[in-house]
């Protein structure tokens, strides 16, 4: 699906949505989430071809699984942690979404912890 179709597709989920919201407001947070699978199924395939390339790049580079494997994490653990905030921010939960951006964050930290020890040791061994 090419962005024209897949922008439609958002523009008239957010137009029901708001119309469904004054009166039927589950059906609207319902609408939203399926909306949102369906954008995001398309998100994952373009990331899979995404993700085949860098690897095989990682792979011509010489660059370690131990290494390309952090950066994946923390992109995953940063999309993640952002549709599901906005998701509790559509459903009038700004705390608890505030609470998993932070969580999301110290996550997304840790899951980069290996890929920073790899630069320190990198540094350390050239000095």
């Amino acid at each position: 699906m090419d962005i024209f179709k897949l922008s439609a597709l958002a523009v008239i989920a957010a137009l029901c949505a708001l119309v469904l919201r004054k009166r039927v407001p589950e059906l609207a947070m319902a609408l939203t989430l399926a909306a949102g699978v369906l954008l995001l199924g398309e998100a994952v395939d373009a990331l899979a071809s995404v993700r085949g390339l860098a690897d095989s790049l990682a792979r011509t580079a010489g660059l370690s699984p131990r290494v390309w494997r952090p950066v994946w994490k923390t992109v995953g653990i940063g999309v993640i942690a952002k549709l599901a905030s906005a998701v509790c921010k559509d459903a009038g939960e700004g705390g608890v979404a505030a609470f998993l951006e932070t969580a999301g964050a110290a996550l997304a930290l840790l899951a980069a912890l290996p890929l920073v020890e790899a630069v320190f040791n990198t540094l350390s061994s050239l000095l």
